[in-house]
């Protein structure tokens, strides 16, 4: 396919496969930060084929995977109430909540649908004045531009009849937690391309030079991942420490403006629960005050809707790096992607989907490996 089989050369894989073995000489833990990142690695066995100095950490950048559990259950009970459209991106609606998801919802008579877009519920609100349309607005930075638009544009056209379930994060203050953690193993990072081609990567400056660590802004495809760890571990073995961007066609040093103005409008920077993690300072967005009528929690006030995760469930470790998720003794049993137990075994960039879709039952020191020639 024109513009993806270049980055998927078997070739130019080898070739980058050998300068990593050429310039590593000690053990490195590198994270990459994107749950999409995560699935190009574990789906073309990259971390396999790895020399075995150098372990990949799979970081917590799942929007779906990071949702607390106690928004997932705002939003089953705003989708299950009477006159009620609720809109979200298919992702979301097997994201298991503490009783029901949004599918399970929707066959109880919930009026639960699938948008491609948060302006298509927008669109459905204005076409539906009776109704009262919810956008369940979840994501990092990459989706924040186009769910402050939908905003934005309600607010424009005069629809008191829109509302957003807001459950931004950003990826900064998560590399911040991860760092300043006692148990942090991480020493370098892969960050995710699609959020600095909003963002870019200036935000990013002042955690390197703080932690004394590399970071490199990378793509989604076999070759871009495999450039931004060769770049990486040539810093680390360097003993350097600076930001570099491995994904030039997209992300530039200060990202999209426009995207930022439209982001700077709508919503401001917040503290925000991560699943699995915790409370990280400032690590979200919420809606600006003068947007306060589009806050779903607050117009079904829903906000004291407390829940607690799954005593068996170990996601919050996986999402830290702490473990491999066949190394949760739920994995592959009480947890699947039929009967998940958390997000990162339901989303489709979670670490424990990925682990399972493709086979990852033992631990990578029980498989032989083959590494590539050269």
């Amino acid at each position: 396919m024109k513009y993806l089989s270049e980055f998927r050369d078997p070739e130019l894989a080898q070739k980058l496969f050998a300068e990593i073995r050429q310039i590593v000489t000690r053990p490195w833990a590198i994270m990459e930060v994107c749950g999409g990142q995560t699935h190009s690695i574990i789906r073309n066995g990259i971390d396999q084929l790895l020399p075995k100095e150098i372990e990949l950490i799979h970081g917590p950048g799942c929007p779906v995977c990071v949702t607390p559990l106690e928004i997932i259950d705002k939003a089953l009970a705003i989708a299950a109430r009477p006159g009620v459209v609720f809109c979200s991106f298919g992702d979301m609606l097997r994201v298991p909540g503490s009783e029901k998801d949004l599918f399970r919802i929707k066959s109880e008579g919930g009026d639960v649908r699938v948008v491609y877009s948060p302006l298509d519920a927008v669109n459905i609100a204005s076409e539906n004045p009776d109704k009262e349309v919810v956008f369940f607005g979840i994501g990092f930075e990459t989706t924040a531009p186009a769910n402050a638009m939908a905003v934005f544009q309600a607010k424009q056209r005069g629809l008191t009849n829109f509302s957003m379930l807001v459950s931004h994060v950003l990826v900064p203050p998560a590399i911040e937690a991860i760092m300043s953690s006692p148990v942090n193993r991480v020493q370098g990072f892969l960050a995710a391309g699609h959020v600095c081609s909003v963002m870019g990567y200036w935000q990013y400056e002042p955690l390197v030079q703080k932690y004394n660590v590399p970071i490199v802004v990378t793509g989604f495809e076999p070759l871009d991942v495999l450039q931004g760890i060769r770049l990486v571990v040539a810093q680390l073995e360097k003993g350097e420490a600076k930001i570099e961007n491995a994904y030039p066609r997209a992300v530039q040093h200060t990202g999209n403006g426009p995207a930022q103005k439209m982001i700077e409008d709508v919503f401001a920077v917040d503290d925000r629960t991560w699943r699995g993690i915790g409370m990280i300072p400032h690590s979200g967005w919420r809606l600006h005050d003068a947007y306060e009528a589009f806050d779903a929690e607050k117009k079904f006030s829903v906000t004291d809707i407390h829940t607690q995760e799954s005593a068996l469930c170990r996601s919050g470790e996986v999402l830290q790096g702490l473990i491999k998720p066949h190394e949760c003794a739920a994995f592959g049993k009480e947890c699947t992607p039929r009967k998940p137990l958390g997000a990162t075994m339901v989303s489709s960039e979670g670490a424990c989907a990925a682990y399972f879709n493709y086979g990852r039952f033992v631990a990578l020191d029980e498989v032989e490996v083959q590494n590539y020639p050269g």
